[in-house]
């Protein structure tokens, strides 16, 4: 027995376009945020812009999830279906480096803070970009609330994936459950 609408919040097509729109704006935000900032968080030199070009990867996963679930193409959402997981383990454990390398520059974040949002002294030495100050709101609420941001922002963002991908899996299946069915169009009795 199927079930068409087990665990959908939303109707399966529209609810995963909108569900998609969420997911590529906030990877957006996350990405640019990153790459902006992500050298006063983060201190060897190309982590920060790994883990905002992965936001940007995901942010163009589900724009190109969009364009498949609005076409209704069963090959391009098979497509989708299969590239998903790839990219939840990809998030996963860049996800876990990220809170491991927070956790690890502590104390140079709370020494950029307690300069003015000066970057960090090894940091300025290997000429890394810091055209962007430090946003001061980051000092304002401290490391403890920053490094709780970053882990529950990660879990969320996690399970959104999550729940794309069996969106994803649900408009395929329900594609292949419907192309079987009986009627007057596709393969019914008037193309008998």
């Amino acid at each position: 027995m199927w079930c068409d609408n087990c665990l959908l919040v939303l109707p399966l097509r529209a609810g995963a376009i909108a569900w998609a729109v969420a997911i590529a704006a906030y990877s957006l935000a996350g990405g640019i945020f990153l790459l902006l900032w992500g050298q006063y968080l983060f201190f060897l030199y190309p982590e920060w812009e790994i883990y905002g070009g992965i936001g940007l990867g995901v942010m163009a996963l589900a724009v190109i999830t969009m364009i498949a679930l609005s076409t209704r193409s069963y090959v391009f959402s098979r497509a989708m279906q299969f590239v998903w997981p790839f990219m939840i383990v990809i998030t996963a454990i860049r996800a876990i480096l990220m809170v491991v390398e927070l956790n690890r520059g502590r104390s140079k974040i709370e020494w950029e803070c307690d300069n003015d949002g000066q970057l960090w002294p090894a940091s300025v030495a290997a000429n890394y970009s810091n055209s962007y100050s430090f946003p001061t709101e980051f000092c304002v609420v401290g490391f403890p609330v920053i490094n709780t941001a970053f882990i529950v922002s990660l879990l969320i963002d996690l399970g959104f994936q999550l729940y794309m991908f069996f969106l994803v899996w649900r408009f395929c299946a329900r594609l292949v459950h419907y192309s079987g069915m009986k009627g007057p169009f596709g393969n019914g009795y008037y193309n008998a």
